[in-house]
């Protein structure tokens, strides 16, 4: 027999693995049938699913603190290796430990559902301090050393590179080829993709900068008055970011709406058409910004600066969204690679783009096959949405080209 302990753990790691796969949706009886557990028995052990969800939070959130701690320490280490070595060997084990959390790292993204107990929300609330704190003296370390060029925004690029390796948890890259993904983004970072990058002002002036521009502005175009679905959409996402799409109701929209629920029904036939409506046009604009940009005749540098600015100002204008298709994953992770905003057709076009650049001698080789380097690309391309929250487009895109475009290295590190 197991003693309690031993039965405690497992319980733990089959609720980790169903959350992962199955989503929130699962319940204390799928739990306790995973384990041959009757539901008394898992009541001995957990009082709630919420629970079994703040251990398995709080069990993450240690292991993260416990990965900063190994990362200052290898710091102070004397001799070799580097900043290069330093920084992906801590992206590698931040990202390696977001895998191996995925169900709690799903639930701390953003706010978890409006059903969650008290000690859950204040939980998942509590930013991953400790391993920025430590990917930034890593990175001082380095431009005391004169291994990171002057001029860097240090804690910005601290906090972009551990949000990009936790976003790796949240696909199912492990899965994958792509194992050396972390490494791989990490590298971009500090090396930059650009043989020669462009300065500023030629970045500005670009023909693909102006189309990336044009469809930014077109976001913001007001909807007319009397457009009532594209009224009940911009409650519906209000809604849906803020209670999340299982726990708002259509009566939740027509209120909020000042509508009638009948009126809304005859708008939206079911909640699922209006959350459909939502997001096709959060992939419409998404695609058009894209579009516009790869059509011009701009060079592969300029039109991946480009793609960073539109990506930067997606995030930023539709958050809303972005928190939805978050809460998708908690209540239903994919079995797929196709996670959050990778869209099949937008990895096809960067991997040509890529490869064209490559061609032409303006960008870097990548490393690995060509769907893994566009894969990776893609990631780097997309700011992460606290970055974007922290610092605002503007400064996003100043720190990607000091470090996607141009590398965050001095060039004799290099």
């Amino acid at each position: 027999m197991p003693t309690d302990g031993e039965r405690r753990e497992e319980i733990l790691e089959t609720a980790a693995a169903l959350f992962a796969s199955a989503g929130m949706r699962t319940s204390l009886k799928d739990i306790g049938d995973a384990c041959g557990i009757l539901p008394g028995s898992l009541y001995h052990h957990f009082e709630s699913k919420d629970a079994i969800i703040v251990e398995l939070v709080q069990r993450y959130r240690d292991e993260l603190d416990e990965v900063a701690k190994e990362g200052l320490d290898a710091l102070h280490e004397p001799g070799p290796p580097g900043v290069e070595a330093r920084v992906v060997q801590l992206g590698e084990a931040i990202a390696a430990c977001a895998v191996r959390h995925r169900a709690a790292l799903l639930l701390t993204l953003y706010e978890p559902p409006t059903t969650a107990s008290d000690v859950l929300v204040d939980l998942a609330r509590q930013a991953p301090t400790a391993i920025t704190a430590a990917m930034t003296e890593v990175l001082q370390a380095g431009r005391a050393a004169g291994e990171i060029r002057p001029g860097i925004d240090v804690a910005l690029l601290a906090e972009r590179i551990c949000q990009s390796m936790l976003h790796v948890g949240v696909g199912v890259f492990h899965r994958q080829s792509a194992r050396h993904l972390p490494a791989m983004k990490c590298r971009v970072y500090l090396h930059g993709i650009a043989v020669r990058a462009p300065g500023d002002a030629t970045l500005d002036r670009s023909a693909a900068m102006r189309a990336g521009r044009e469809v930014i502005t077109m976001w913001s175009a007001p909807q007319p008055d009397d457009d009532r679905a594209a009224h009940l959409r911009a409650i519906g996402r209000a809604e849906f970011g803020r209670r999340g799409y299982e726990a708002t109701t259509m009566r939740d929209i027509a209120k909020a709406a000042g509508l009638s629920t009948g009126t809304v029904y005859r708008t939206f036939p079911s909640k699922d058409d209006l959350l459909v409506s939502i997001m096709e046009t959060f992939s419409d604009n998404f695609s058009a910004g894209w579009d516009a940009v790869l059509q011009t005749s701009s060079s592969p540098v300029e039109k991946l600066d480009a793609l960073t600015w539109v990506n930067a100002n997606l995030l930023d204008r539709f958050n809303e969204e972005f928190k939805i298709q978050l809460a998708w994953l908690r209540q239903s992770p994919p079995d797929s690679v196709e996670v959050g905003l990778s869209f099949g057709h937008q990895l096809r076009q960067l991997q040509e783009l890529l490869v064209e650049g490559e061609r032409s001698g303006l960008l870097r080789p990548g490393e690995g096959s060509a769907p893994t380097r566009a894969r990776s690309m893609y990631e780097v391309l997309l700011t992460p949405e606290t970055v974007v929250r922290h610092a605002g487009p503007p400064r996003a895109l100043a720190l990607a080209r000091e470090t996607v475009l141009r590398g965050a290295l001095a060039r004799r590190s290099r």
